[in-house]
């Protein structure tokens, strides 16, 4: 049986070297994968993620992204939070976006001066972002960012109302198109940017050594050598797959040794490797489990004083001059690296002549040549930490099962088989108790499942007494004082980031989240003193979807990013908060109550509207505003979450529906047409105001659109009724060519027009109409998440009000100006003249 994986503190995949410069042979690099998503639309507030992996063979990305949206980069920093559309780049997890003033600041000062993501070139876990513009393309290479997995996320407005419920949230819908190429070397003989590095094999050993006087130096493994441990006064240790009989004797004695070395040593002969200034070569270390150090050391070399061997360092992509991890001058001292994260260890030599940087006539220096090993220290025995003293515990996973959220699970340790059946253990049992310091460290490790980047790594602490640790985490590698991720004890925390939350914290209770936690080997690290508590402490470590479950503010929900790859949770907030976890309090209690009074009692303006239409017989305009002022109180009901009756959409279609047919209602019946005309017209809206409510019923758009259908229809109206009483008219003056007599005719027939518009019309009602109707088109554009409910609850009353005035200002039936009981035009039947219109 094999012995599980985080015993082995070490193992290599292979070390290799890169010899690189401007002799290298170059070779035109190959696409190894390419992505295209032709159209990608985001309602307002509206988010999704995509999956991008990078191998590691990888030379160059090109991605391009098209938008329909093209705003001048002048007019960035004017434009408000929910109107910001941004395309985010991150390593290993979903980017969430900071959306404090400092951050949106900054990212777009460096999108004004750079024109592309900020500065790549750091390789930080900060999110990388820039404006939606109308064609962009970017290309990195490996030595700007590293292999692995990358996400894009966009986003489509920000704010504490990005995931607002179903509250409508006003802006603009916007579309993407992506393109993205990613190319790499031909073959595995070259490697670099521009694939013009080759690459030179390196041999390494691998031994293990006692940490105390007992040396085993020499000692080979030619195979994996496992040693695991149980309790520290009782060890019991064996290897695994071993042939070699000193591993049977080691497991004998090793009842008495006190921690275990695993060392991996690499090196490269004297003379075999020579540089000239100017020329650099690379190599690279893959550390694929928890190591102490590992030390690279310089020998048989002669510099002159004005030399240095300078060595860089940088973990998952090539250091550069300027760019780098770490470096040191190796001629003088070896580099060490302590606790180096799981990955592979780019490696980079080269000769610097101190008098050459400093005088630009001084002399080149000669071909210098040298030999150099590294060495990679870790412990076996399930240890870890200075002298190999410290706990080490592998937590195993335990699903469990949630359909809603695919990746739900918690981990306990698999040394204690009777805790599978709990989410939580007892803190105390695996603390380290040999420790010659006032404090000691106990680490537990655990592993974030493929495909669940989108998840939040929980982990709580609950004592009977007052907590005295601190809780370090990492991610690839061993957290220590001077290197961690998060950090959290008592009294204090790290802060800043949003991808981590301590809430409800108290003396005896430390509660923490790490939100999208990448993908691969997490290191939790207690800090504990060395003396045995007589507390009992709890520690329970779990995957979830959403923090504190949305904080019961909503609903958490699940979802796949656009490569169908990997599961992200999120929350839907209801109708009163906001936020990437619904902590944000959008609406009071009492507010909530004040908007739902306004928006639902609002709607009773559509009485006015139609209590004239049933005084005037009117019977069809008086269902359609009876039906859109119940329609939308029905629907606001529903919307704020008092009583809903029918679906949400459903409600929702039937309020923008009636509504814009009550609209456009109005301006057909000012148009005193025939009865089957009148029909026909009605069917014609009755279809395109169902297709905009269906289609997008909550642009802003609409209105406008709205508005102009019934102004045509009106226009349309009054031409056939402008036509059926003038239709010999127009023979007439076919056949009479005399302009001087027709004259007479156009200015009698332009001033009985006058005349009957002006009997048709009270014109105050009809000024009134068209002032409240431009207030109802003013308090639609006004509308945005944080007014919703006042301005759209003056939409309701403005809109049925300007339907009020404009029937009021028709005069139907009326002698005020002619003993006539009417004065439409579609009852005269002969053609008026002069005299009769000036009797």
């Amino acid at each position: 049986m094999a012995a599980p994986w985080w015993a082995a503190a070490l193992v290599t995949l292979g070390v290799v070297g890169l010899a690189a410069g401007p002799r290298g042979c170059a070779a035109q690099p190959v696409v190894l994968a390419s992505y295209a998503q032709p159209k990608l639309s985001l309602r307002p507030y509206d988010w999704t993620y995509l999956r991008v992996d990078l191998p590691a063979s990888f030379s160059s990305i090109t991605m391009n992204f098209a938008t329909d949206r093209d705003i001048p980069r002048e007019h960035l920093r004017d434009l408000p939070k929910s109107d910001l559309a941004i395309i985010c780049l991150m390593i290993a997890n979903p980017p969430i976006p900071d959306t404090s003033d400092y951050y949106l600041d900054n990212l777009l000062s460096n999108f004004l001066a750079v024109g592309s993501f900020g500065n790549t070139n750091n390789q930080s876990n900060l999110v990388q972002c820039i404006p939606f513009q109308k064609n962009t393309t970017i290309v990195l290479t490996n030595g700007q960012i590293s292999p692995g997995i990358w996400y894009i996320g966009y986003f489509n407005g920000l704010g504490p109302a990005r995931t607002q419920s179903k509250m409508i949230s006003r802006g603009r819908a916007l579309s993407v198109s992506t393109s993205i190429t990613v190319e790499g070397c031909p073959t595995s003989a070259l490697w670099g940017p521009y694939c013009n590095q080759t690459i030179e094999t390196i041999g390494c050993s691998q031994f293990s050594r006692y940490n105390n006087s007992r040396d085993l130096l020499g000692l080979t493994i030619n195979t994996r050598k496992i040693l695991k441990t149980k309790e520290n006064t009782r060890r019991t240790s064996f290897l695994s797959r071993s042939n070699h009989p000193i591993g049977h004797q080691l497991e004998s004695n090793s009842t008495s040794v006190v921690g275990v070395e695993n060392l991996i040593t690499c090196a490269i002969s004297n003379d075999s490797l020579c540089l000239r200034q100017g020329d650099i070569k690379f190599y690279f270390l893959d550390i694929v489990n928890q190591a102490l150090q590992f030390e690279i050391t310089a020998a048989n070399f002669r510099l002159s004083q004005s030399a240095s061997l300078i060595c860089y360092l940088r973990c998952n992509a090539l250091p550069q001059r300027d760019l780098h991890d770490y470096s040191g001058d190796i001629s003088s001292a070896p580099l060490v690296i302590k606790l180096p994260n799981i990955g592979r260890w780019y490696i980079a030599i080269e000769i610097l002549n101190k008098t050459q940087m400093r005088n630009t006539t001084a002399p080149m220096l000669d071909t210098i040549c040298f030999s150099f090993d590294w060495q990679v220290t870790g412990c076996l025995n399930g240890k870890t930490g200075t002298d190999c003293l410290w706990e080490a515990y592998v937590l195993q996973r335990v699903p469990k099962r949630n359909p809603s959220v695919p990746f739900e699970s918690y981990y306990v340790p698999t040394d204690e088989r009777a805790l599978l059946e709990y989410s939580h253990f007892s803190l105390e049992k695996f603390l380290t108790n040999s420790s010659f310091e006032q404090f000691a460290w106990t680490y537990f490790f655990l592993d974030v499942p493929q495909g669940s980047a989108g998840a939040l790594i929980h982990v709580q602490l609950k004592s009977d007494k007052e907590l005295n640790y601190e809780l370090y985490s990492k991610y690839g590698g061993l957290p220590s004082n001077d290197s961690w991720d998060y950090y959290a004890s008592r009294t204090s925390s790290s802060n800043g980031s949003v991808f981590y939350s301590l809430q409800n914290s108290t003396d005896s209770d430390m509660d923490l989240s790490i939100f999208y936690a990448k993908e691969g080997t997490w290191c939790f690290g207690v800090k504990h003193p060395n003396y045995t508590s007589n507390s009992q402490t709890y520690m329970s470590i779990s995957l979830q979807g959403c923090h504190r479950n949305c904080n019961q503010k909503g609903v958490c929900h699940a979802s796949v990013d656009e490569s169908g790859l990997t599961f992200y949770s999120f929350c839907t907030c209801d109708r009163d908060h906001g936020g990437f976890d619904c902590s944000d309090e959008l609406v009071s209690p009492n507010g909530h109550i004040r908007q739902s009074v306004f928006l639902i009692a609002s709607n009773a303006a559509a009485i006015l509207p139609a209590f004239w239409a049933l005084r005037q017989k009117a019977f069809a305009e008086w269902i359609l505003y009876t039906s859109s002022g119940i329609s939308s109180a029905l629907y606001h009901s529903c919307d704020v979450g008092t009583w809903c009756i029918l679906s949400f959409r459903v409600l929702q279609f039937l309020d923008f529906w009636l509504s814009f047919m009550a609209v456009v209602g109005t301006f057909i019946y000012m148009a005193t047409i025939k009865e089957a005309s009148k029909r026909a017209m009605h069917t014609a809206v009755f279809i395109l105001t169902a297709i905009l409510a269906a289609t997008g019923a909550t642009r802003s758009a609409n209105i406008g659109i709205v508005i102009a259908i019934g102004s045509f229809g009106l226009l349309i109206g009054w031409i056939l009724e402008f036509s059926t009483a003038r239709r010999f008219v127009c023979c007439s003056w076919r056949i009479n060519l005399n302009v001087p007599h027709r004259w007479p005719n156009l200015a009698a027939l332009f001033w009985n027009t006058l005349e009957m518009l002006n009997k048709r019309f009270r014109w105050l009602y009809l000024l009134f109409g068209l002032i409240t109707l431009s207030f109802a088109a003013l308090s639609w554009k006004l509308e945005s998440n944080s007014s919703y409910w006042i301005w759209h609850s003056m939409w309701h009353i403005t809109i049925y009000t300007s339907s009020f005035f404009f029937l009021c200002s028709m005069r139907v039936n009326t002698t005020n100006h002619s003993p006539e009981t009417t004065y439409e035009l579609t009852r005269q039947d002969t053609l008026p003249t002069t005299e009769s219109s000036q009797t």
